[in-house]
């Protein structure tokens, strides 16, 4: 083989590690559905969990997303009194298209509430940890839960803000595009020196 084809062969090897790398970053993130094929809806007591219940079974992590379906409803980003006490009437963000995806944009605590009314109390609400990459730089936190007072179990379910690590994660994926993009890397040095 000739050192022009072994050079195009790597050329394309090299390319198509990087794209790889690429797409695979891309697709790092994960988008959660709220409530599954119910989705955003007042809970009527015959639901299997809460919604931090199903929260607590999963990690989220910085660009990761909520999507929330819903119908008559809106969804508040508050702040955790808000939460506790169900108050929408200073909410950080109000949504009401019926079809709403919330990015996380940082790590730390997110509260969402219902806007309908006794919508909250019946237990539409939701506390989301959203975790630190290792890998990260140091963006901003929010607010925990227990700065405003607040206990580690409200009797919604959220029990546990440290509990163990839930088996939906995309930490698998987040590991996948690191070893892509330093694979990539290691080519291109590779070329490099050739």
């Amino acid at each position: 083989m000739s050192s022009f084809s072994l050079q195009n062969l790597f050329k394309f090897a090299l390319f198509s590690v990087v794209f790889i790398s690429m797409a695979t970053l891309a697709f790092a993130s994960f988008q959660f559905r709220v409530g599954g094929e119910g989705g955003w809806t007042k809970p009527t007591g015959n639901e299997p969990e809460t919604y931090n219940e199903w929260a607590s079974r999963n990690r989220f992590h910085v660009g990761d997303s909520l999507y929330f379906r819903y119908s008559n409803d809106s969804v508040l980003v508050v702040n955790h009194t808000s939460y506790t006490n169900c108050s929408v009437s200073n909410p950080i963000l109000k949504f009401k298209d019926g079809d709403t995806v919330f990015e996380f944009d940082r790590y730390g605590f997110f509260y969402f509430i219902s806007g309908e009314r006794g919508h909250c109390k019946a237990g539409q609400k939701l506390i989301i940890r959203v975790m630190v990459h290792p890998a990260m730089s140091s963006p901003q936190p929010a607010q925990s839960p227990m700065e405003d007072g607040g206990s580690n179990d409200d009797g919604d379910g959220w029990d546990s803000i440290w509990g163990p690590p839930p088996h939906n994660s995309t930490i698998k994926q987040a590991v996948a595009s690191y070893f892509m993009t330093a694979l990539g890397g290691m080519l291109v040095i590779m070329y490099l020196l050739m």
